[in-house]
């Protein structure tokens, strides 16, 4: 087993117990799933940053919305 695997299974432990291990995959109940919560998220603000123009975007960040 490779240091990169052993490294994976213990992330993925981690994230069983209840861990965030993925920055933004917040709620993910293991390991992949939370690589799969952290790339939405950031697909979803990269698309709207696109929708919306980047000065659109950081008038709505300053409000909050």
């Amino acid at each position: 087993m490779t240091t990169r695997q052993k490294k994976r299974e213990e992330l993925d432990e981690r994230a069983k117990q209840g861990e965030t291990v993925v920055p933004g995959g917040t709620g993910g109940k293991n390991l992949e799933a939370q690589e799969h919560l952290a790339e939405g998220r950031s697909r979803e603000g990269q698309i709207r940053k696109e929708q919306l123009g980047s000065e659109g975007y950081h008038k709505m960040r300053t409000k909050g919305g």
